[in-house]
């Protein structure tokens, strides 16, 4: 059987596992020399297939697009910076929303001859752009905040009351509508963090009001913003570190490669690999690329089969790329790459 070549710029050696899907390709020869087989485990499907959430996107759009011309208009009417900035808060998460949906969209795409793995990076992207913009929309919100905390205005605490408490509704069906994949995509997580962050800034929002009212201390508004911002940056922080780790084809932190290998060095007749590689190709599948060295000659179909559905149904790798070599034939080029 022709031989293979993972042309990387540079080999990462076993347990490294982090690699571009550009780098999983297998044509050419490796070093002159046939390996005994290159093989795709998982194909027919991914083992968290991404669900359909274009009902829950398109309500959450609507309703919180409608709730930001409410909140921002009564917010500049009572003068209340912390409706404003509950405003400002929805408003990046309709953007966020739109762009979470494009992503579940275009993730279901065919792959073509040029986006050989279609478009499911897009909902890595997605994920990204959530939590950048929701950073740089706290930034102005702080920013404002602090002025008015230092020339602080009177509030009318009853609209901030009302307003706020339609909040919490309108967030909390939103949010709702999100949480059973929450757990399972990183994308939907996004959204699902940023209707429950909504909902709780509402419920302060409302406290704040009641708490004006009742003692006129105007400067508690601007104090709550500032509160409200903490929040936010701190729920939007771990979805920045995951989407950048994703980005980067950082292995998925439920997956240990450590353990892949020890699985894979258990498999029949395996005596060694290397050029193994893990990362995520959406936000709901992952791949897998590895040599194995075999002792005797190819194990044949059913070893591949079986060693691919073992790394799906123990480490939920849905795209596994098998290369064997033989025993005693000429080096791979890779694998001396490992070895210097």
């Amino acid at each position: 059987m022709a031989g293979h070549d993972h042309s990387h710029g540079g080999a990462a050696c076993e347990g490294a596992s982090q690699t571009g899907p550009g780098n999983s390709s297998t044509a050419g020869r490796s070093g002159g020399h046939a390996h005994g087989g290159h093989a795709h485990g998982g194909h027919g499907g991914h083992v968290h297939a991404p669900k359909n959430f274009g009902p829950a996107f398109a309500i959450g759009i609507v309703l919180n697009t409608g709730f930001v011309v409410v909140e921002a208009a009564y917010g500049y009417l009572s003068n209340s910076m912390s409706l404003v900035a509950d405003a400002g808060h929805n408003l990046s998460d309709v953007l966020g929303l739109a762009a979470a949906w494009i992503a579940a969209i275009l993730v279901r795409r065919q792959a073509s001859a040029r986006f050989t793995y279609g478009y499911r990076g897009s909902s890595i992207l997605a994920a990204l752009f959530n939590a950048v913009f929701l950073l740089i929309a706290m930034g102005a919100v702080i920013w404002e905040a602090l002025v008015r905390l230092v020339h602080p205005e009177p509030v009318v605490g009853t609209i901030v009351m009302v307003v706020a408490a339609i909040g919490i509704l309108i967030n909390g069906v939103t949010a709702w509508l999100f949480a059973s994949g929450a757990k399972g995509d990183i994308n939907i997580r996004g959204a699902f963090l940023h209707m429950m962050a909504d909902a709780a800034v509402s419920a302060g929002v409302v406290v704040a009001g009641l708490v004006i009212q009742l003692t006129g201390l105007a400067w508690l508004d601007p104090a709550v913003s500032l509160a409200i911002a903490g929040l936010v940056v701190w729920a939007t922080w771990g979805l920045l570190r995951d989407s950048v780790a994703m980005s980067l084809d950082a292995v998925p932190p439920e997956i240990s490669p450590e353990a892949v290998t020890g699985f894979l060095r258990d498999r029949p007749g395996v005596i060694d690999l290397h050029d193994l590689h893990i990362w995520p190709m959406s936000t709901t599948s992952v791949a897998l690329t590895v040599h194995l060295v075999i002792a005797e000659d190819h194990p044949g179909n059913g070893f591949l089969a079986e060693t691919a559905e073992g790394l799906r149904t123990r480490f939920g790798i849905g795209h596994a790329t098998l290369q064997i070599e033989a025993a005693g034939g000429p080096a791979c080029r890779l694998a001396e790459a490992c070895a210097a």
